[in-house]
């Protein structure tokens, strides 16, 4: 029986010891249902919006003892994580036109707060190598604080609503306009085979190049909070993501345009709808959309 036992525990600990890798990494990059740039040293998620980048340190030959060894190694490899993480991060489309790194150069205040978020990014995993050396995992997400920074002030957005008084008499809320068709929960644009680039800030365009959704169809807050579109490699699974579940409103772009490929052109009925939905349903506002890619 004992024997037995054993040979369980042994087996047990041979499946963490090989899933566990694979389920660290499930767990940075959100899952695998995202669209996720891969770089040399680390990648980016643009479904979960979050950026990681590995480091690796070697323990110092005049180490004091082995904790001190590691602990040394530790923090080599987190300076060299963090510093891949930072040129990840340059290269992050904003919109169309811009990068982080353009941002930066522009903005000696961005720069700054930048490298503040980076310096504070988490600590995602440490793996400790057989030869002494260690491989440390960082992150940092490009919502919320970053995406505040970032996002360039004279971009233009929708206004927040107004706050009502503290003090205002309650009032029974106006009805809205009778919503045509479907209730939307969601959009889902399919960009597949348009070699089309992930973007912080992107666009849905008419034929004639005028904004169906953008910037100007959100406010700030939501797309700090929520990013302006979550991306996916596969249309089935994009279509039963939360950010637009369970009743999305397909759309197939026809063209990417831009100078790095990261807005779409989609036909002139469904522009036109969605214009409509606009009117009556606030999934546009409230950036539940979803952008395929290959």
């Amino acid at each position: 029986m004992r024997v037995w036992n054993y040979t369980i525990f042994a087996v047990v600990l041979a499946v963490l010891f090989f899933t566990g890798p694979v389920f660290a990494q499930q767990q940075m990059y959100g899952g695998s249902d995202g669209f996720v740039q891969n770089f040399d040293n680390g990648g980016v998620d643009w479904q979960s919006g979050r950026v990681t980048a590995k480091g690796l340190g070697a323990p110092p030959a005049n180490a004091a003892n082995m904790a001190q060894a590691r602990a040394m190694a530790v923090r080599a490899a987190t300076v060299v994580a963090r510093r891949n993480l930072l040129e990840i991060i340059k290269g992050v489309q904003i919109d169309s036109q811009t990068i982080v790194r353009n941002y930066m150069v522009e903005n000696d205040v961005v720069e700054s707060r930048v490298r503040g978020f980076l310096q504070n990014s988490q600590i995602l995993d440490t793996a400790y190598m057989s030869d002494g050396s260690v491989e440390v995992t960082v992150g940092i997400a490009l919502r919320g604080g970053f995406a505040d920074v970032v996002l360039p002030q004279s971009m233009p957005f929708k206004p927040a609503p107004p706050m009502a008084p503290a003090t205002a008499t309650p009032e029974m809320p106006a009805p809205m306009p009778e919503a045509t068709g479907a209730a939307y929960t969601g959009l889902l644009v399919d960009a597949r085979g348009l070699s089309a680039r992930p973007a912080m800030s992107p666009k849905i365009l008419d034929e004639n190049g005028m904004e169906v959704y953008g910037s100007a169809s959100v406010s700030r807050e939501y797309a700090i909070q929520q990013g302006m579109a979550g991306y996916a490699k596969d249309t089935e699974k994009a279509a039963r993501n939360p950010r637009i579940a369970a009743n999305p409103f397909t759309v197939k772009a026809t063209a990417v345009k831009g100078k790095s490929n990261t807005d779409f052109v989609i036909g002139a009925n469904e522009a036109n709808m969605l214009r409509d939905l606009a009117k009556t349903q606030n999934f546009m506002e409230k950036c539940k959309v979803m952008i395929v890619l290959d």
